[in-house]
Formats: C-alpha cells, sequence, structure tokens
C-alpha cells in the first residue's frame, strides 16, 4: 500500500466543473454512505489495508460512485481502466483486459477495471467479463443507478459483491457546500462570494441527494453573481435551476418506486397519497394510460369483490382518456384513483387465486371426478361420464345442494374467503347460506 493514501485525477484546473475539482483526494475527504465507509466499517477498513475484490456500486446518480472506484485503485495501488457502457462495447473490453495482462507481466501491478452504468451493457457483453473476474486478471468494479437483481446476469452478481450507495443527507449535503465555498484551490473562495442561508436550504432541496447536481447548481448561481457584495440570493439559485427535473424514468428505480408509491396509497385507502404520486408521476413525463391499466389491477387485487364496480369505473377512466384526450382524460383517471382509494379493499379473489395456483403446480393431477366430465361420444357416456351430474338449474333455487366439483381429495377445501367489507359482507352471507344448505343435503344422504 501505498505511503501518500491520495490521489489526483487528471485534470485539477480552473477549467473543470466545480463538481469534477472538488472531487475527494483521499479517503477523509469523502462525503456520504457512512453505512459504508464509517470508521471500522468493513469496506473501510479494506480501503485502509490496500484490499480490494470486486464489487458492484448501486446508487442514484451523484452520490460518489465513480469517486469510490477511484480512491479504491488509489489506496490499493492498482492501475485503472475505465469503461462505459454508454459508449463502449466488446472491443473495448478486450482493449482493457489486453492492457489489465500487460500490466500484470510487464509491470507487476494488479488491474481494476471500472464500469460505469454496467447495466447499460447486455447479456454477452456482461459475460464477457467472468472468465478475467475468475482468473483474476481483474478486480471489476461496476457501477449502476438500476436494480442489480433485475439488470444484470446472476453469473456476474455471483463474483461480485453488491453494495447499496445511498442519496446523500442533509448534513452530508451542507458540507459539501461548505467545502466548496471555502476551498481556495479547487472551490470557490477565491471569489470571495457569500451564500445567503435561504439560497442554501433551496441549494440543498434541489439537490435531492444528488452532489453532482448540487455543486453544478452553486457553480452556475456564483457565474451570475453581480454587485459588490457577491451574494449568491434565494432568488439566483431559482433562477439557475429553472424548472427542476423530475427523479423518473420509465426504465429506472424511480419509475417503479412511485407506481409502487401509488399502489400502496390506493391500497392504504389515501386519496391523498395517491393523488400526489399520480402527479409526481405525470409531471416528470409517464404516460397516463400506463397509469390507467395498472388501476385495472389495482381494482381486482386490492379491491375485488368488496366493491366490483371499481374495475368498471378504471375501465371507463382509460376509455374516457381514450376518447378526449389528455386534458379531461386525466382528471378522469384522477377520479378512478379516488373511487378506488376509498372504494372497500379485499384480496380474497387475488388470494385465493395464488392458492389455487400453487395447488395445481404442487398437488398431484388429480382426476376430473367421473360425474364432471364431458360426455360427447357413447363410449364416454358408456363410462359413465357426466352421468350423475345435477343440472344446477333443475334444481331448487338453481342450486345443487350437496354437490361436490373438486376432486375427491381436495373435498373441503376452501380457496375464496371473502371479507366482511363491502359487497363482499353479502358475498360471505350468501356462502354462508350455501354451506348450511350443503350440510343439510349431506345428513340426508
Amino acid at each position: 500500500m501505498p505511503d501518500n493514501l491520495s490521489f489526483s485525477f487528471a485534470d485539477t484546473s480552473q477549467h473543470q466543473p466545480l463538481a469534477a475539482r472538488m472531487r475527494p483526494a483521499c479517503i477523509d475527504e469523502y462525503v456520504g454512505q457512512p453505512h459504508l465507509l464509517g470508521e471500522g466499517k468493513p469496506l473501510r477498513r479494506a480501503l485502509e489495508l490496500g484490499q480490494v475484490h470486486s464489487m458492484i456500486l448501486w446508487g442514484p446518480p451523484g452520490t460518489g460512485k465513480t469517486t469510490l472506484a477511484e480512491l479504491f485503485a488509489s489506496h490499493c495501488n492498482a492501475e485503472i481502466e475505465r469503461i462505459s457502457a454508454v459508449t463502449a462495447g466488446v472491443k473495448d473490453i478486450r482493449a482493457a483486459i489486453e492492457r489489465a495482462q500487460s500490466n500484470a507481466t510487464d509491470l507487476g501491478r494488479r488491474t481494476l477495471l471500472f464500469v460505469d452504468e454496467v447495466h447499460r451493457f447486455n447479456k454477452s457483453q456482461q459475460d464477457a467479463f467472468l472468465p478475467h473476474i475468475e482468473a483474476g486478471t481483474v478486480t471489476f468494479i461496476g457501477a449502476t443507478t438500476e436494480n442489480p437483481s433485475f439488470e444484470l446476469n446472476a453469473a456476474l452478481l455471483s463474483r461480485a459483491r453488491v453494495y447499496v450507495i445511498k442519496p446523500l443527507d442533509e448534513a452530508s449535503l451542507r458540507l459539501l457546500l461548505n467545502q466548496a465555498m471555502s476551498d481556495a484551490e479547487r472551490g470557490l473562495a477565491s471569489q470571495q462570494l457569500t451564500l445567503a442561508e435561504e439560497a442554501e436550504e433551496l441549494l440543498i432541496a434541489l439537490a435531492s441527494g444528488d452532489a453532482r447536481r448540487l455543486l453544478n447548481l452553486l457553480e452556475m448561481a456564483s457565474d451570475l453573481v453581480d454587485g459588490d457584495d457577491r451574494l449568491i440570493t434565494k432568488q439566483l439559485v431559482a433562477d439557475v435551476s429553472g424548472s427542476q427535473v423530475a427523479q423518473f424514468d420509465k426504465q429506472g428505480d424511480h419509475y417503479y418506486d412511485q407506481i409502487s408509491a401509488l399502489h400502496k396509497s390506493i391500497r392504504g385507502s389515501s386519496a391523498d397519497g395517491a393523488l400526489y404520486w399520480y402527479a409526481r408521476m405525470l409531471n416528470a413525463g409517464c404516460d397516463p394510460l400506463y397509469i390507467a391499466r395498472r388501476l385495472l389491477a389495482i381494482a381486482s387485487e386490492d379491491v375485488g369483490n368488496a366493491d366490483p364496480k371499481a374495475m368498471e369505473v378504471a375501465l371507463n377512466a382509460w376509455d374516457c382518456f381514450q376518447r378526449v384526450g389528455p386534458a379531461e382524460g386525466e382528471r378522469a383517471i384522477a377520479q378512478a384513483i379516488v373511487y378506488l382509494a376509498v372504494a372497500p379493499k379485499s384480496n380474497a379473489v387475488y388470494t385465493a387465486f395464488k392458492q389455487a395456483l400453487r395447488d395445481a403446480a404442487e398437488l398431484p393431477q388429480y382426476e376430473v371426478p367421473v360425474h364432471l366430465r364431458n360426455a360427447p361420444t357413447k363410449l364416454a357416456k358408456s363410462m359413465g361420464h357426466g352421468a350423475e351430474y345435477r343440472y344446477a338449474h333443475d334444481e331448487p333455487g338453481a342450486y345443487a345442494a350437496g354437490e361436490s366439483y373438486l376432486p375427491p381429495e381436495l373435498n373441503g377445501r376452501h380457496y375464496y374467503q371473502p371479507t366482511d367489507r363491502g359487497l363482499e359482507k353479502k358475498i360471505q352471507q350468501k356462502l354462508a347460506y350455501l354451506a348450511e344448505l350443503d350440510a343439510t343435503s349431506n345428513k340426508k344422504r
């Protein structure tokens, strides 16, 4: 391990953006991720000992994934090869591997291969890393904003440990601001600026846990400061930020997090929460018809037979949007969202169906009872198929009391257990009445 545990990025000139100039040069300057890099934490100990293993750094943009990889390369006295999956292909991977082999052979140094946006590589491209990780040619560090469980190959995940990189909290963002304002060599101290308290609070709010966004906004504001007081005001920050960029990507975790929040708000009967997440998604460019389609699933899964009209309302909202367009159609979807949120809830059908699917998959393939079998041919009839079937419409109340419709091995199995909410309370009463008829009929036999 080198005596000097610091490193320098290629160019620290004032021509670089502030966010690049303020990258930490050693582990003690790194801000955030105390769950990984706090004193005594395993990852910090690995850094201090110069030990590194293959890993995936999973977290949102601007949270220090690239910087952490650079710190590992410096602390472990390793060469570093950088690849961006946005622009690179298999040819670039091969070239990086060849350089890594030369590093080992000619310099006796190991190579850390840092792959940014690794989730953008397809399966074959991800597979290209495997033999070289296995052979120890490279130590692999991949950075991704997407859930590795969904986006990365199982084979790659089995060879790398996943670390969750969290958005920076308010205290960390405030510390970064102070560093940028007070550092004369890399930061803005030489400009003799003053940051108004209201401007600081707005910067932190607009950053949303993203250090790069925080420093970019600060730098843009500093470029436009005028007047003798050199004051960065709240209004100036608002002016340079424009309309806040919503965190939404239909291929990313924010997409799934927000639709999950919408779904859970409806399930929890919170019309306010559901409307808020709906508005957030619309504001960020989500297709309203995606939400309309999701409402149909919610109507079935979470409202169910407690209010069967919920599915009709969801269908009507979808139809309304297609007929009248976004302005009125989005309002119709909002109406459906509120209806589903305040409707009585039951997942009894959802639960029953899942149990029936499990039984169908896990239990033996029981024969269809003879009285329920089809009898389209003379042979089938001669075998008694359907012979003892009781036609319900010919029975009192159109119910064949005591009849069984399950395989004998499953007699007594009840999948559907209605709740006492909404219409299901009446369904519950109806099923109890039918059960009494069955019991009476069975006693007479």
